[in-house]
């Protein structure tokens, strides 16, 4: 059993089951594709039943730039 099967909570209810994410794929030199080692090589994008989430193979989004303020707008 993995790991991570049940941490799908960590990033959202709402992933999808991708390759990219999983234990089980790993990155080729040819950089569009995926080496899984139960289906050989695949789209980072597929899923099959061997599917197991990775949180660490996962790249959060940047967080947005915060506004930058001045003296005079916390004044009366």
């Amino acid at each position: 059993m993995g790991f991570f099967k049940s941490s799908k909570t960590l990033f959202g209810n709402n992933i999808e089951p991708a390759c990219i994410y999983c234990q089980f794929g790993e990155n080729s030199s040819d950089e569009q594709m995926l080496l899984c080692s139960k289906k050989g090589v695949v789209s980072p994008y597929y899923s099959c039943n061997k599917f197991l989430y990775c949180p660490t193979k996962r790249i959060p989004r940047r967080l947005p730039n915060l506004p930058s303020f001045s003296k005079e707008d916390f004044s009366l």
